[in-house]
């Protein structure tokens, strides 16, 4: 399977470089189609629509404050010395129907977000007055609180008010016919309470992806377990699932598969019904216990019931990384990723590959991670093969604008990805790079 930009060449011993694969990964992914969803169920998609301001927001004027409703040319010049005396007609809560209307000399106890009454041109707050006689509730602005229709009683205001103080002018925050959210935003709180607050209670848009995540090996152990001889714990599942979580994805992690065809083959079958994308991380280079070419080399040449595409195995200029499947499988044509089982070149290429598949999916048009140029930090030059594209672990300083390197080049080396925040590239041209030297950085947080 391949994109029209890709090499004729695609012979077992072609090195694909890693702007072709990714090319070839972009174009047998489409987005996902849209569908409607509540609420809290789109957190996290992306929107497919533009969304108008159908009320304004908000949608009355009203108190940002617990005091009292006032006319400003009641309280004009009021001071702790001569406090303006007014008569309390009423109460005004959050929520409130009817309402009082203010007079001169009078106000009315009013409750933060409670509509401004008519006649009242300005709010003083509780603190600016002696909390009132005779009505009821002094601090805690409670109406529960109050004398009967909230009524009666005086209250004494120390300090003037300017028009409209305290006041949240109707359509303030958003006009009727404005623009709440625009196609192609992603959904999180902040855009989930704005769409809450216009009355939206669905939106449409383009699912979260669906990815399984297999590891394969008979080595392997889930974390908890004991070790036994010759055995490791399985971190390359956890890590990519969290990974597509963290890229935006519903994350499906299946246990470690062991080391036989058939028994991959039928755990796939089985995975099909819930997964926009399979990622198997694992058994992809030459080894004689490399099953997932074994298994997925069958699908390929329809010899198993989960044929429906093909997978392409593949040798890529890069490291770590360098074997690498892709392709597609079962009647819907799933896209599938192998990558290889080295826990920092099964991470390295999710990065690079799976989480802009991811975000395709998702129907972003921006899939990659942000990039930066940095200089390098280091006590010597860094090594690197030629004709590969290095991605080495890097501490990015955003400050000083420099990178440092975290632990050394080996793919095995987990505890020094722990600490990365950044992946330093060295191109395929270059052999070494000094001290100072600048260079990109693609960053991870």
């Amino acid at each position: 399977m391949s994109s029209p930009d890709a090499p004729q060449d695609t012979g077992p011993h072609r090195l694909w470089s890693v702007d072709e694969h990714l090319a070839d990964v972009l174009a047998a992914v489409r987005p996902l189609e849209p569908i409607e969803l509540q609420l809290l169920d789109a957190q996290g998609c992306v929107l497919v629509e533009d969304v108008t301001v159908p009320v304004a927001l908000p949608p009355f004027d009203n108190s940002s404050m617990d005091g009292y409703a006032v006319r400003v040319a009641d309280v004009q010049g009021a001071s702790e010395e001569f406090p303006a005396v007014l008569t309390v007609i009423g109460d005004v809560a959050a929520g409130s129907g009817e309402l009082p209307t203010v007079g001169p000399g009078q106000a009315a106890r009013i409750m933060t977000g409670a509509p401004l009454p008519p006649g009242a041109e300005a709010v003083v707050p509780v603190e600016w007055t002696d909390g009132g006689t005779g009505g009821g509730a002094a601090s805690g602005m409670s109406p529960a609180s109050a004398a009967p229709e909230g009524a009666g009683g005086e209250v004494r205001v120390h300090r003037a008010a300017e028009a409209r103080a305290h006041v949240r002018s109707r359509g303030s925050d958003v006009q009727a016919g404005d623009l709440a959210l625009a196609a192609g935003t992603v959904l999180g709180p902040p855009q989930i309470a704005l769409l809450a607050a216009i009355g939206r209670g669905s939106v449409r848009v383009r699912p979260r992806p669906r990815v399984v995540v297999l590891s394969t090996g008979s080595e392997l152990v889930q974390p908890g377990e004991a070790l036994g001889a010759g055995s490791i714990y399985d971190s390359n599942s956890f890590a990519l699932a969290a990974a597509a979580r963290d890229a935006g994805a519903i994350a499906y992690r299946v246990g470690a598969v062991a080391d036989d065809a058939d028994t991959l083959r039928a755990t796939i079958e089985d995975q099909l019904i819930r997964a926009d994308l399979l990622v198997t991380t694992g058994g992809v280079s030459v080894g004689a216990y490399d099953v997932v070419k074994e298994a997925l080399t069958a699908v390929a040449t329809g010899s198993d019931e989960v044929d429906g595409g093909g997978i392409d195995f593949r040798k890529l200029a890069m490291q770590p990384g360098k074997p690498q499947g892709f392709g597609t499988i079962g009647p819907d044509h799933t896209p599938l990723l192998a990558l290889p089982g080295n826990p920092v070149s099964s991470y390295v290429s999710f990065e690079l590959f799976v989480r802009p598949a991811i975000r395709a999916l998702m129907g972003l048009p921006d899939v990659r991670r942000p990039a930066v140029r940095a200089v390098l930090k280091a006590d010597r030059a860094i090594g690197s093969p030629a004709g590969r594209r290095q991605f080495l672990r890097g501490a990015y300083d955003a400050q000083s604008g420099t990178v440092s390197p975290v632990g050394g080049s080996g793919s095995h080396l987990i505890a020094a990805l722990a600490h990365a925040d950044s992946l330093m590239v060295v191109p395929e041209d270059v052999t070494t790079v000094e001290p100072g030297a600048e260079l990109e950085v693609v960053l991870l947080g």
